[in-house]
């Protein structure tokens, strides 16, 4: 990502509020001379030391990836939406834009056995099944074939880029105005990127 110092991040709470409330996410690696992307689910390893996430791959996904065999990035993004110039205040500079949060988190993916695979899982749909009314839980006997079909791995993240573009390079009543326009009713009604603005711009 192109560097911008009123957008960049270095904090590695924003990466993990971010994967925290963004489970969806996009790996990427270079092997045998092509760019292989995948998408899947990731959880925080939330026990672990540093940064790192859980996921899995569908076989034969892991051969395409050469998965433990170089670094991959892992990306994720958040809220994000368009931003017209016709909501800015008079004398700001009129150019659409994009407000956004994203993250390319780098590290060496760690292969996890059958076992190991089958647990993170089963966590991995804890976590989304808490939310229905009749949560369907992985049983071992019965998910353990399933999970063979799958390769488990644990990213530890090195080294991450994060960008936050919430309008903090605009003046204070331009970014009000923006968060106006996100919340009013019409095609761009986006009150959860207006939330992300004003959280990002420090406003209650």
């Amino acid at each position: 990502m192109r560097h911008n110092p009123y957008h960049f991040v270095d904090d590695p709470e924003v990466v993990r509020r971010l994967i925290r409330e963004n489970p969806w996410a996009i790996l990427v690696s270079s092997h045998n001379n092509q760019l292989v992307a995948s998408h899947y689910p990731v959880i925080l390893d939330e026990d672990g030391e540093g940064l790192a996430v859980f996921t899995h791959v569908g076989r034969p996904d892991e051969e395409l990836h050469g998965l433990g065999e170089h670094e991959m990035m892992l990306i994720v993004q958040g809220v994000h939406g368009y931003v017209s110039p016709s909501w800015y205040a008079p004398g700001a500079i009129r150019a659409p834009t994009w407000n956004f949060t994203a993250a390319h988190c780098y590290g060496i993916p760690e292969i996890l056995d059958e076992e190991a695979n089958l647990r993170i899982l089963a966590r991995l749909v804890e976590h989304f099944e808490r939310y229905v009314e009749e949560p369907m839980l992985l049983e071992p006997e019965w998910a353990a074939p399933i999970a063979r079909g799958t390769v488990g791995i644990r990213l530890p993240i090195t080294h991450f880029q994060c960008k936050v573009k919430m309008s903090q390079d605009k003046d204070p009543e331009t970014q009000r105005r923006v968060v106006r326009q996100l919340r009013a009713p019409g095609v761009y009604h986006h009150p959860r990127l207006a939330d992300e603005m004003q959280r990002a711009l420090g406003e209650s």
